[in-house]
């Protein structure tokens, strides 16, 4: 029998197993005969009869089926059947995630039986042939769809459209009839939504919900990459509507309920393009030497009340998201640059974190509640820069602040300058206790008038930022703990420590430039990652070895079980400071002013399913925001197509290798085929892909020469020509 025969014997064989499993668990509870099943199969010559009773045969004797009665068959019912989600591969065939089994379930693409990537499946597991071979199985039933909207390119025939899914992973085009078309003109891009899919249909059936322009086009390519991830860009009119019609004045009746701190100084210190202000500091010295420090939060849980449309909108959004070129804020902005911004010369209701600390940085007292407040100055990071590096007891009412002159009270001058030495007292103490110091360079564009990229820059935390980030960090964990240790219901911040095999592969890479880190115990670990980190600053290998780092770590995420902060080296930790842009943050207000007021402990459940989705919606705007980033490195790239750059070797797979261009951390993919100079293989354990001829090797960290083969602003796919390695080039 020709190979060609086999496989298609074979082919008949697995559809006429599917029909009898389908027949069968679809209705578990009852009996069968072969007559029965053929009838709903469609069977109806005596050759496909047979064929059947043989197959059903078969099965019974492999423990697949039971025969209940003589010629009656019956599905045998969790029996080799899990549940899992779905994770396609490259190449269109997927494994099922499981929860209750160490090992995936491999499943090709003819037994997906129409299930899509996220999907949550039931999978009928085969028994293993022979030990040590991977699992393998079939999808029998799609227990939930992750999602049926999707984002494409639609290409029209006359009477009908396909549109063909821009995301790798879906593996089939989307047919949209005549009428289903919308006001889609050939090669836009659109939003389908999948509204049904026949049973012997090879397509799913959609239709067409929104136009978002033409592919490559900025704001099409920005919209679609929200849509992608199930990520608005606008707010529902009934949102707006209700947001417009808040009262957002300060009134003496709603002042008398607070603590009045309006004759206190006070300012914010934030990007120099920030347009919402979340956070402010007030500083004061007491009569005893002490210093009563304030963090000052917009009470945005004073706007946004449980039950109403604001909420519900805030809630499913649970982040702001930041595309390069655009916010896509979680509030409407008549609060989120308005009533709750923390803008300068003007009162606002604040939730507080109030310490009084002593010159050692350590808090004496705390206080927690509800505040109104008014910020004297606003400052960039760069003017509070120039503040602290001015340094001196003293310091002029005027200093030239990022090239312009401003008047600088020294009250305020000198409160910054102290807030700097308590700030670095406490960054010292964080340090000491474990925590991890991750300052990995941040990439920025240059936009011009039109949102294009003309330039790319470097942005890296200096003092004012760490001033900030320290402060942000007593007022969250002490939050936390203040709560934490009252052992009610509660919303943390939590990060596990970092996953040991993870630590391993971070050790084979890093040996590659001469470091390694002791694995030896936990304050070992802690203490050569830091010492990495510190001897990698400013070489070209950082972003590399700081990104791989990043990646050993596990993921921090929200949570009402309390398990410690790892990277932070916190016992408690949670998110009170930014509720403007994130819902746990609104979560912990309102949960902290109930405690406040004598409440007795909610339920744990209720909040540990929004956390869960909290942390869910964080992870699709940080997959979003690379995608941004991508797309405009991809668009950067565009006019730079007959340069030379440097640059360092960041990936390596059996289809190519990464290179992260040194000057812009551009990254692109040099495909394997195209390197012509030997065949070369990938060889994973020395992370590298090697000639076969020559023994020629491209090692993660090598320092390579490439220019831009391809740009495709619509794959988001940057394509490198591989010109050699800068040893043989130099």
């Amino acid at each position: 029998m020709s190979k060609r025969r086999k496989r298609a014997v074979k082919q008949k064989k697995n559809e006429l197993t599917k029909g009898i499993f389908t027949v069968l668990e679809t209705n578990p509870e009852q009996l069968f005969n072969y007559k029965q099943i053929a009838q709903r199969l469609g069977i109806s010559d005596t050759s496909g009869r047979n064929l059947l009773i043989k197959r059903l045969v078969q099965l019974k004797e492999k423990k697949r089926i039971v025969e209940v009665e003589r010629g009656k068959y019956k599905a045998i019912v969790n029996q080799n059947y899990y549940e899992g989600i779905v994770d396609m591969t490259g190449r269109n065939n997927a494994y099922v995630i499981r929860e209750d089994l160490d090992d995936d379930v491999f499943v090709p693409n003819n037994l997906l039986n129409k299930a899509l990537h996220g999907d949550q499946v039931q999978v009928y597991v085969f028994p293993r042939r022979r030990k040590g071979k991977k699992l393998e199985g079939e999808i029998v039933k799609i227990l939930e769809r992750k999602k049926t909207e999707f984002v494409g390119i639609i290409k029209m025939q006359k009477n009908f459209a396909f549109v063909l899914p821009t995301d790798m992973r879906m593996y089939t085009d989307i047919f949209v009839a005549k009428n289903k078309m919308g006001k889609a003109e050939d090669g836009d891009k659109v939003i389908v939504e999948i509204i049904d899919w026949p049973e012997h249909a090879d397509s799913p059936y959609g239709k067409v919900l929104d136009v978002l322009g033409k592919p490559g086009d900025m704001q099409t390519e920005m919209h679609a990459i929200l849509a992608e991830y199930g990520l608005p860009y606008e707010f529902p009119p009934e949102v707006e509507r209700y947001a417009n019609q808040l009262d957002t004045g300060i009134h003496q009746e709603e002042i008398e309920k607070r603590r009045d701190m309006r004759g206190i100084t006070t300012f914010t210190i934030d990007p120099k393009d920030a347009k919402d202000f979340d956070d402010a500091l007030s500083f004061r010295t007491l009569d005893n030497g002490n210093y009563e420090i304030g963090i000052h939060i917009a009470d945005v849980s004073h706007y946004v009340v449980p039950g109403t449309v604001l909420d519900d909108e805030a809630y499913e959004r649970a982040t702001s998201v930041y595309l390069v070129d655009r916010v896509v804020p979680m509030l409407p902005e008549v609060l989120s640059n308005n009533a709750c911004s923390l803008r300068p010369n003007e009162e606002k209701y604040t939730f507080s974190a109030v310490f009084e600390m002593n010159k050692e940085a350590m808090v004496v007292n705390q206080w927690y509640g509800r505040t109104v407040t008014y910020s004297d100055r606003r400052f960039a990071y760069e003017e509070a820069q120039e503040i602290i590096e001015s340094q001196g007891d003293t310091i002029s009412d005027e200093v030239s602040l990022t090239g312009k002159s401003y008047k600088v009270e020294p009250e305020i001058a000198g409160a910054i300058q102290t807030l700097d030495k308590l700030a670095k007292i406490m960054r010292g103490k964080r340090m000491r206790a474990g925590a991890i110091s991750f300052d990995k360079v941040e990439v920025k564009f240059v936009l011009d008038a039109d949102n294009n990229p003309t330039g790319v820059y470097f942005k890296e935390a200096k003092d004012a930022n760490k001033l900030i980030e320290e402060f942000m960090l007593l007022a969250n964990r002490k939050v936390a703990e203040y709560i934490g240790k009252r052992k009610k219901t509660f919303v943390y911040r939590v990060h596990d420590e970092p996953d040991f095999d993870k630590l391993m592969q971070l050790q084979g890479v890093i040996k590659r430039f001469g470091y390694s880190i002791n694995l030896k115990s936990k304050k070992t670990i802690t203490s050569s990652l830091n010492e990495l980190l510190e001897d990698v600053h400013g070489k070209k290998e950082q972003n590399l070895v700081d990104t791989l780092a990043i990646r050993s770590m596990s993921k921090a995420a929200y949570s009402t079980e309390n398990i410690g902060h790892y990277g932070l080296a916190f016992d408690y930790y949670t998110h009170f400071t930014s509720p403007i842009r994130r819902y746990p943050d609104v979560m912990v207000h309102r949960l902290l002013q109930f405690y406040l007021d004598g409440g007795d402990a909610v339920k744990q459940e209720d909040y540990e399913e929004k956390c869960s989705h909290s942390s869910s919606m964080e992870s699709l705007a940080a997959n979003a925001e690379r995608d941004s980033v991508k797309y405009m490195q991809i668009r950067f790239m565009e006019d730079h197509n007959d340069e030379s750059f440097l640059g360092v070797i960041s990936g390596v797979t059996e289809w190519g290798i990464f290179v992260e261009i040194v000057e812009n951390k551009c990254e692109g993919l040099v495909r394997i085929r195209d390197i012509k100079d030997d065949y070369y293989v990938f060889d994973e354990s020395l992370y590298a892909i090697v000639g076969e001829v020559t023994k020629n090797e491209y090692q993660l960290g090598d320092e390579v020469f490439v220019k831009v083969k391809n740009t495709d602003l619509v794959k988001r796919h940057l394509d490198f020509e591989l010109l050699g390695k800068r040893e043989d080039l130099d």
